[in-house]
C-alpha cells in the first residue's frame, strides 16, 4: 500500500513515517510539507492512501484534498488533524476525505483508519462521535454555507495566502492570475466574512486553525 504523507512539521512528518514504515505491507512513497506539493506529489506518484494534515502553509489540507480528488477520485484520504470541532470534520468530508484521526488519538488507530479507507470506507476518530459522519451524509448540500465555507476553491486559496503575508503580486504569481483578479478575489472574501482589513483576515485564519505564525 502506497502512503504520501502532508504534513508541515518536519518531527511529526518522519515519526510517521518511521512506523508507517515498520508495517510489512505498506511504503510511505513521498512526503510534503505543504498543501501544494502534496497535490502535486499525489498526482506524481498516485499513492493509495494519503494522510493530510489541516493546518498546512500555501494550501490547507481541506483545498489540497478537492484538488487531489479531482484528479484521481480513487486516492484515499484521511485527515489527520490536531482540530476536533465540527466544522473541520464536516469541511474535510465535504472535501472528499474518507478519514478523520486525531493526532492525539495512538498509532494503532491511525493504521485502523488506513485499512479502513483503503476499502472505500469511512473512518472518524474514535474521539469524536459518530454522529458527524451521519450528519454529514444526511445534510450535505442541504444546510446554509457558512464562514469559510461562503467562499468559492480560488477564494479560499486567496484567503490563505493574505492571510499569511504574502503581497497581492507575490499571490498571482503563485497562482498564475493578475494582480486585478487577486484584488477582485480580496474584496470578495472581505465582503463575505465582514472583514475590514488584511489584518482582520490573518486573525480569522489563525483562529479558524486554517493558518498559524509557525510557518
Amino acid at each position: 500500500m502506497k502512503i504520501l504523507i502532508a504534513e508541515d512539521h518536519g518531527v511529526v512528518r518522519e515519526g510517521l513515517k518511521t512506523l508507517i514504515e515498520q508495517q510489512a505491507e505498506m511504503e510511505v512513497v513521498g512526503e510534503a510539507e505543504d498543501g501544494v506539493l502534496v497535490a502535486r506529489l499525489a498526482k506524481e506518484l498516485l499513492p493509495d492512501v494519503v494522510i493530510m494534515d489541516i493546518a498546512m502553509p500555501n494550501l490547507n489540507g481541506i483545498q489540497a484534498t478537492r484538488l487531489i480528488l479531482h484528479e484521481n477520485p480513487d486516492i484515499r484520504v484521511i485527515a489527520l488533524s490536531m482540530y476536533s470541532n465540527k466544522r473541520f470534520v464536516l469541511e474535510m468530508f465535504e472535501a472528499g476525505a474518507l478519514g478523520y484521526v486525531l493526532k492525539s488519538c495512538l498509532f494503532d488507530e491511525l493504521l485502523k483508519a488506513i485499512y479502513t479507507v483503503a476499502k472505500g470506507e469511512h473512518y472518524v476518530s474514535s474521539q469524536i462521535t459518530g454522529i458527524l459522519i451521519e450528519e454529514y451524509i444526511s445534510k450535505s448540500g442541504k444546510s446554509e454555507a457558512g464562514g469559510l465555507r461562503k467562499l468559492t476553491d480560488r477564494e479560499q486559496q486567496v484567503f490563505q495566502l493574505l492571510a499569511e503575508g504574502l503581497l497581492v503580486k507575490q499571490i498571482a504569481l503563485r497562482l498564475s492570475i493578475s494582480p486585478k483578479t487577486v484584488d477582485a478575489n480580496r474584496r470578495r472574501i472581505m465582503n463575505k466574512l465582514g472583514i475590514s482589513s488584511v489584518a482582520e483576515l490573518t486573525k480569522y485564519a489563525i483562529r479558524e486553525g486554517l493558518t498559524s505564525l509557525e510557518f
